[in-house]
């Protein structure tokens, strides 16, 4: 297949197979699962064939795609994939086919699901693959209205409650997101360029006669990190969460978790960052010290909980900000980069951290409503014994929660040591406090596997429901802990992906630090 045609293709084929089921006004509920199933199965494939051309040698955008799509306001259809946003797309292919899978227990209104469904796999596609920002922006809300319905409509007793609170919440971030993206568009240069490999050129100092005001850098990084905060979420924005996970169907709980919620970080690293570099600078503590509070927050809160899924919920917040921090640790003394070397390590470990988060969240929402499907609770004072009632159910929850708690030779062990490592440069104080977020998980996820999995008996209703897992159940369980294996042992079967990738954003990065002539940040 011509690269010029793989990148929209890939992108496309959900919307495609939604548009086809659409049209299928006979098909059953069999035929409908299958044809969805298909689509997605073949996007993952896609998304092989990409990494298969891929080179990882080469830092650049490769296979791009560019078309004029609203000429008159230099908005072009402008796709590519290089080490960092390549990893994103194939972890979203990966989580939509598993969560399909998974869908089995949706009955009612199956074809607006599964429709919905695909939309918004082509949604979280185009926000990792789009280079044009106005393009960015159309698919990180189009992203919006599919999970709004997809809670809303199929999810638990309190779902409109949930569904609206994050709508709200996400709609706020992403008009904080567009305000931003018109103070960039007729600030930065002069050509008015919504492409953002040109416009963080151009913010980095890299394009001679065009420039981005510090003042207007300061504006857009503050509405850019409100807005993608939200969406990843941080701490104190991140009440949304916790709600929307209680009441979201198991699949759909899978994919917020494991691929969602990497939007609004990916947005931070690739809008946020190499669009506002003198911002970045500026805010470099106060970014780190939120993602230690949600790490510190989410421990603390997942550990006080008593729903189950709601103390994996917590623990995403939590997760997710060794992904904030591992991005901040950009130590600025009169504009010099002191330890370049740590903050490629903190941007690599946050990288490396969505994808492990992406793997390990899919894996414990899931396997959290595997087992509410057969007691109908998620009470973790009713549980007990699972362990010897359904051993493969255990083994495979044992080994998917030490995989999110952090155990070496596991997927989260290099997405929370990298972060740490790098804060240590940035202020010991904070990468102490990080560390000390390692500490409360492994308390919080021992604690709950010694009451749901170990012990003598089961406590709660509907014993006689504790079967084996089905055929699909542990396809779906095993895939994704052998994933987290392979890339535990083999990290850099990831590292060596985005390595490169990586490697030029931070020269770009600290070249423009010594460009902008920052003043010193204060840093602890």
């Amino acid at each position: 297949m011509s690269p010029l045609l793989l990148l929209p293709i890939t992108l496309f084929l959900p919307a495609l197979g939604a548009l086809w089921l659409a049209l299928d006004r006979k098909g059953g509920d069999d035929r409908l699962r299958v044809t969805a199933i298909g689509f997605s199965a073949a996007t993952f494939i896609l998304s092989l064939f990409i990494l298969n051309r891929f080179d990882p040698a080469i830092p650049g955008i490769q296979m791009a795609v560019r078309v004029p799509w609203i000429a008159l306001w230099h908005i072009d259809f402008h796709l590519g994939v290089d080490g960092i946003n390549l990893p994103l797309v194939i972890l979203t292919s990966l989580v939509s086919l598993l969560s399909l899978l998974a869908s089995g227990g949706i009955k009612d209104q199956l074809k607006g699901y599964l429709i919905l469904f695909l939309l918004l796999e082509t949604g979280m596609l185009g926000v990792f693959l789009a280079l044009d920002f106005f393009l960015f922006y159309v698919f990180y809300e189009l992203t919006l209205l599919p999970m709004f319905f997809l809670i809303g409509l199929w999810g638990g007793p309190r779902r409109e409650y949930a569904a609206i609170k994050f709508f709200l919440y996400t709609l706020v971030g992403g008009v904080s997101v567009l305000v931003a993206l018109l103070v960039i568009h007729f600030t930065c240069g002069t050509g008015r360029s919504f492409d953002l490999i040109h416009l963080a050129a151009v913010a980095q100092g890299r394009v001679a006669g065009e420039a981005f005001p510090a003042t207007a850098q300061l504006v857009a990084f503050s509405l850019l990190v409100f807005g993608f905060c939200i969406k990843v979420p941080i701490f104190p924005v991140h009440t949304w969460l916790p709600d929307a996970h209680t009441e979201a169907p198991t699949p759909i709980s899978m994919i917020l978790a494991g691929v969602l919620l990497k939007t609004g970080a990916y947005g931070l690293l690739r809008v946020a960052f190499p669009l506002c570099p003198y911002g970045a600078q500026m805010a470099a503590w106060p970014l780190a010290a939120l993602g230690v509070a949600s790490i510190l927050y989410g421990a603390l809160a997942a550990l006080a909980q008593t729903d189950f899924k709601r103390l994996v919920a917590y623990s995403s917040v939590s997760h997710m900000g060794y992904v904030v921090l591992g991005l901040s640790v950009w130590r600025i003394v009169s504009g010099e980069t002191i330890g370049r070397d740590a903050w490629e390590m903190g941007m690599s470990g946050a990288l490396f951290q969505m994808i492990s988060h992406g793997i390990t969240s899919t894996g414990m929402f899931f396997l959290v409503g595997v087992i509410y499907d057969r007691v109908h609770h998620r009470d973790l004072e009713q549980y007990g014994g699972l362990l010897a009632r359904m051993p493969e159910y255990g083994g495979l929850s044992i080994g998917l929660f030490f995989a999110a708690m952090g155990l070496p030779g596991l997927c989260g062990f290099w997405g929370e040591v990298f972060p740490i490592f790098a804060a240590w440069n940035f202020d010991p104080i904070l990468a102490v406090l990080a560390a000390l977020g390692v500490i409360i998980t492994a308390a919080y996820i021992l604690w709950m596997i010694r009451r749901v999995y170990l012990g003598a008996e089961y406590h709660g209703p509907h014993a006689s429901g504790l079967v084996p897992l089905t055929a699909t159940e542990t396809t779906i369980g095993y895939v994704l802990l052998v994933s987290a294996i392979i890339l535990g042992c083999f990290p850099d079967l990831l590292f060596g992906l985005m390595r490169a990738s990586v490697s030029e954003l931070v020269n770009h990065l600290v070249a423009a630090g010594q460009t902008l002539a920052a003043p010193p940040v204060a840093v602890r």
